[in-house]
């Protein structure tokens, strides 16, 4: 009897030790803002507004990122997935998208080209093709129609939205591209252009960055926000930024221009949700306000939305360089879902729907953090799950791939672009050392 009591009380013990070792504790004000050296798979972080510093409270700092070369190096990821080199020797790897039958594209922004990979046996590369050179610093892509047969390959370049004749299979294109698109705004500042189809097929959504950090010396049109909007749907000029920080939408033939949202200072991934078919926005804020302001964010998109760029951030969070400017705008700002650490630089995001994963990852987000160079302590470097609850965001993000980060003054790699397989696999790209990996779930 007593042995049996000692075994039951063991095995509780046992069963107790196990789930407090996976329950990570959620990091919450300052504690979560950190630096690399917290990074680990499994930690949850929960920023709010009410948590901000103000402006300021740290000075801004350039810590430019130095890469050296990976050495055998692997990502770091949480208990039961496992990770492995997929592909190497590409090009600032960056966008992931896959193909109806599995084929995965990449674009290669800086060589200007997209690439295509087709997993053999054993999911190892089988065949790797350019599929098109020639392009202007492409990074999104998107296949139309939505479905099992689409017709249409779009890549969104710095300038342009081009499409090309595609049947499920092709490795090369076939003729040269149809202009879509023809004038995004485009010359300084951010130069990627995401694009997403919306469920129903009829818009084409496509995100532009800002041309600035902050707006420097653009002024302020009179007649607040929807004037703003006015001179931006119109195509008139507005300094240097019209049309920017923007998500616009089109007819996937590229006609009925209109703004979506405004006020985003640079969605880099752009994302449907397939429980909502709402857009969402993975997005880097602006730099200049000290360490841990200003955060980037995750968020849904809602049409005719401002999101506070330039004027505001976070909220009613007015921006001291431009202070007093517009404060008709002060209480029109959409506060975003989940905020990020500051100067994460968050790129490519995807949503979970494949069949590999533990149930509870199923509608969960992912997006990929380039990592920060305005900051003291470097954070991002690493791929994060943004956790949704029937389909709406708990607000926390879990640091999911980390190990990028060799120490305090370099690092070997920084996640880009990010999809799912046709398995349920994750996919990962970082660009300077242009690598892709391939995570899965071992039980």
């Amino acid at each position: 009897m007593i042995s049996r009591i000692s075994h039951i009380s063991l095995a509780a013990w046992l069963w107790v030790a196990c789930v407090g070792a996976q329950a990570e504790p959620v990091l919450q004000g300052k504690d979560a803002f950190g630096d690399w050296q917290a990074d680990k798979p499994g930690t949850v972080r929960l920023i709010r507004p009410q948590d901000l510093p103000a402006p300021g409270a740290s000075r801004s700092v350039a810590n430019p990122t130095r890469v050296t070369a990976r050495g055998g190096a692997t990502p770091l990821v949480p208990q039961g997935f496992k990770i492995e080199l997929l592909a190497d020797g590409l090009s600032d790897a960056r966008v992931l998208r896959v193909a109806p039958n599995g084929d995965i594209f990449v674009a290669e922004t800086g060589p200007g080209r997209i690439r295509v990979l087709r997993l053999g046996e054993g999911a190892k590369v089988a065949t790797n093709e350019v599929f098109a050179s020639g392009l202007n610093r492409p990074f999104g892509i998107a296949f139309f129609p939505n479905g099992d047969n689409p017709q249409w390959i779009y890549i969104a370049n710095a300038g342009n939205i081009v499409r090309f004749p595609y049947r499920v299979g092709d490795l090369k294109a076939s003729g040269k591209p149809e202009i879509v698109v023809a004038n995004l705004a485009h010359g300084s500042g951010h130069s990627t252009r995401d694009i997403a189809f919306t469920p129903d097929g009829k818009r084409m959504l496509v995100s532009v960055g800002s041309a600035s950090n902050v707006a420097e010396g653009m002024g302020s049109p009179p007649g607040g926000l929807e004037a703003w909007s006015r001179t931006q749907a119109l195509g008139a000029s507005w300094g240097y930024e019209a049309e920017r920080a923007a998500v616009l939408s089109f007819t996937p033939e590229g006609k009925d221009r209109k703004l979506y949202a405004t006020g985003i200072r640079n969605c880099v991934g752009l994302a449907i949700q397939p429980q909502t078919g709402l857009p969402w926005c993975s997005t880097n804020e602006r730099d200049g306000l000290g360490d841990d302001l200003v955060p980037d964010y995750v968020t849904s998109v809602k049409e005719g939305a401002f999101y506070g760029w330039p004027w505001f951030y976070i909220g009613n969070n007015e921006d001291p360089r431009h202070a007093g400017a517009r404060p008709d705008l002060k209480d029109k700002v959409t506060v975003p879902d989940v905020l990020l650490q500051a100067h994460s630089a968050s790129l490519g995001m995807t949503f979970y729907q494949g069949p590999q994963f533990p149930s509870e990852y199923q509608g969960d987000a992912f997006a990929a953090e380039h990592g920060s160079w305005n900051r003291s302590k470097r954070t991002g470097y690493k791929v994060i799950r943004i956790k949704m609850k029937d389909g709406k965001p708990t607000d926390e993000y879990e640091d999911f791939v980390t190990g990028f980060v060799v120490n305090d003054a370099q690092v070997w790699g920084r996640p880009a672009g990010i999809a799912v397989t046709r398995d349920g696999s994750l996919l990962i790209s970082e660009d300077t050392g242009g690598t892709v990996w391939r995570m899965t779930y071992s039980h």
